[in-house]
């Protein structure tokens, strides 16, 4: 992709380097003033203000912090800032990711009229966010309640050497899938599957996830059709690397990579053949009525 010295989104939250990033609870926590007050006065609790004193001189951390944290029920009071430095190459995916955030900003606010931009958090190791804390392992995620994007950079990486499905269009291709999932959310098919949770079998409910997906990796080829059209940046094989990376995150692979056995009723995103076909017709018509796959009988 010819990606360099295009225009980068400012709608980025880089919270790298952040130990817990804000993992944890919720707000004050009334009912333990009580509770903490007496043990801040016992003699337990002098022997703990001593050893805060004394990891706040070795540290530079603020002892009230740790103090806010238990007011918090052990939320982000907790969470405190390492040295972190960046890799140039960690630096270049920043980059990289940015310009593709601002990309989809661009094709959807033509494309949409209520098109309302989400922010994209950058993370390392694990993230707290509206809909609840998630480590790296997770994979890159949208949170519809907070409407914005996590993603660790280390999962490029990941896609390389785990999967086998390298290229920086690859890459944009799992951006703009998150992003699919945040116009899901505007459109409100987020909330109407969600509500679905808890009145269908896990086996109904996972039929209904798998369509969720596969419209996402649609509305990602969408953008990639647009983005192509306008800014004419995608490079021989660029198309490819997309679809390989549809193919190799399918559920029908990954589990056969597990060494379990396939279980199609288990499948939540859609098998190989599933993700990379949604994508492709995206990208050939760019027509965002060809997108039902709520309605679609073969998927």
């Amino acid at each position: 992709m010819k990606w360099q010295g295009k225009r980068q989104s400012s709608n980025i939250d880089d919270r790298r380097g952040k130990s817990g990033s804000g993992m944890g609870g919720g707000g004050f926590n009334p009912l333990l003033i009580g509770p903490l007050l007496k043990i801040l006065f016992s003699k337990t609790g002098l022997i703990i203000v001593g050893i805060l004193v004394v990891f706040s001189i070795a540290t530079g951390t603020n002892p009230l912090t740790f103090i806010g944290g238990m007011m918090n029920g052990g939320g982000q009071g907790f969470a405190t800032e390492s040295t972190y430095e960046p890799t140039a190459e960690e630096e270049l995916l920043k980059e990289f990711s940015a310009t593709i955030l601002a990309n989809t900003e661009e094709v959807w606010n033509r494309e949409l009229e209520n098109y309302r931009n989400p922010t994209l958090v950058l993370f390392t190791n694990a993230v707290s966010s509206a809909c609840g804390n998630a480590s790296a392992a997770t994979g890159p995620f949208y949170c519809p309640a907070d409407e914005k994007l996590y993603l660790d950079l280390s999962f490029f990486e990941d896609m390389e050497r785990k999967l086998n499905a390298p290229g920086d269009f690859a890459q944009a291709y799992v951006i703009a899938h998150e992003v699919g999932h945040h116009i899901q959310k505007i459109m409100g098919i987020t909330d109407e599957v969600h509500q679905l949770r808890g009145q269908l079998s896990e086996k109904e409910y996972n039929q209904y996830s798998v369509r969720l997906e596969l419209q996402a990796d649609f509305l990602a080829g969408v953008w990639a059709h647009h983005s192509q059209e306008s800014m004419d940046w995608l490079d021989a094989g660029d198309l490819e690397e997309a679809l390989n990376a549809a193919n190799a995150i399918g559920d029908d692979r990954l589990q056969r990579q597990s060494g379990g056995r396939v279980v199609p009723d288990s499948f939540t995103h859609g098998t190989s053949a599933q993700r990379m076909r949604w994508f492709k017709k995206g990208f050939d018509t760019g027509d965002l009525s060809q997108g039902d796959t709520f309605s679609a009988t073969d998927l």
